[in-house]
């Protein structure tokens, strides 16, 4: 089992910066790739980036690409989302996941933490 804690989310302005920062715990050496996704008011959970645990190759959503970076720590067991130039569409719960290298769908998943982006 993994473990996953999310944390850094917060109120922010439109045009502001977050970083948000999931811990992972447990069995992490089984992990493939971790991920963040995220799910508005009304809206489906969507994909926003992913990073591979062991090869940090990187993927992001169209609505982040150039202001989202993902990043990943191995000593530390963590995985962190930068977030630049905020808009109001992306408030949402943001969530840390994880799955082993064999699965194609995220197996383990944090709690959440919620990001609000004022207009």
């Amino acid at each position: 089992q993994v473990q996953l804690v999310e944390s850094g989310g917060g109120l922010v302005q439109a045009g502001g910066s977050l970083r948000l920062s999931c811990a992972a715990s447990g069995r992490t050496f089984s992990i493939g790739d971790m991920a963040w996704f995220r799910q508005g008011p009304g809206k489906e959970r969507e994909f926003v980036a992913r990073i591979g645990w062991s090869t940090g190759v990187t993927a992001y959503a169209d609505s982040v690409k150039g202001r989202f970076t993902i990043s990943k720590d191995n000593a530390k067991n963590t995985v962190d989302l930068q977030m630049n130039s905020l808009k109001p569409e992306d408030t949402a719960v943001y969530y840390c996941a994880a799955r082993t290298a064999s699965m194609s769908a995220y197996q383990y998943w944090g709690q959440g933490t919620q990001v609000t982006v004022s207009s």
